[in-house]
């Protein structure tokens, strides 16, 4: 398998617990444990989950000071959870380039969302990776 696929398994966990208020043990383990993913991808997969839950207010300040005109209630429910995502690799996976963590987030939202969605992840990301992240390797 591949970590494109442990994305998209822990923006389907991630989602559910957005929506619905699963528990994310319960979420994790129907979405993930239950795949065909690879233990190393699991556990990936799993670290996404928990990483971008346990710092998710921090990602909702960051996306609400950013997407300017969008509220965040008002926007899109998988959109929301993808830049959630993407802001747990880049600013907590330091092993992940910015860029790898920004085309991922473009390609969950072209297939979970829109091909504006894209549009709109990838101008919000970037933003957020000029004025708040610090790249080392640049």
């Amino acid at each position: 398998m591949s970590r494109r696929v442990a994305r998209e398994k822990a923006l389907q966990a991630i989602f559910q617990i957005d929506l619905v208020n699963a528990k994310p043990e319960k979420a994790v383990q129907y979405v993930i444990e239950e795949s065909e993913l690879d233990s190393e991808d699991k556990q990936f997969a799993r670290d996404l989950v928990y990483g971008t839950l346990e710092h998710m207010a921090e990602f909702d300040r960051y996306i609400s000071q950013y997407a300017e005109q969008w509220e965040l209630d008002r926007m899109a429910n998988v959109d929301r959870n993808i830049l959630r995502l993407a802001l747990f690799e880049m600013k907590y996976r330091d092993e992940i380039p910015y860029k790898v963590s920004i085309n991922e987030a473009i390609e969950l939202a072209k297939v979970f969302s829109s091909e504006q969605s894209g549009k709109f992840v990838n101008g919000l990301l970037d933003n957020i990776r000029k004025n708040e992240l610090q790249d080392v390797t640049e």
